[in-house]
């Protein structure tokens, strides 16, 4: 049986420290005590680097978010067929 996710989003993390890592840590602790695990969304790169530096990439997973591909609009909106609407 999978377990549950807790979703964490990091995107006002922006200057993260130990002190930043050790709170997510004591955070997916918690979580697993419950029996959920912890996603971190929207990391940036300079928490994802630090998460990797200290080995926790196994521990403190983040989600990996894609690059939308060429004239895809971001958050996976898509629009199907033509506009026959000039004025769109």
């Amino acid at each position: 049986m999978a377990r549950r996710a807790v979703v964490c989003d990091c995107a006002q993390i922006s200057d993260p420290t130990l002190s930043t890592i050790d709170q997510l840590a004591r955070l997916e602790l918690a979580a697993r005590q419950l029996g959920c695990q912890l996603q971190l969304r929207h990391a940036n790169a300079a928490l994802r680097d630090l998460i990797e530096l200290l080995g926790l990439a196994d521990v403190l997973r983040v989600e990996v978010e894609r690059e939308p591909e060429e004239g895809e609009q971001p958050g996976g909106v898509e629009e199907e067929g033509q506009f026959t609407d000039p004025t769109l």
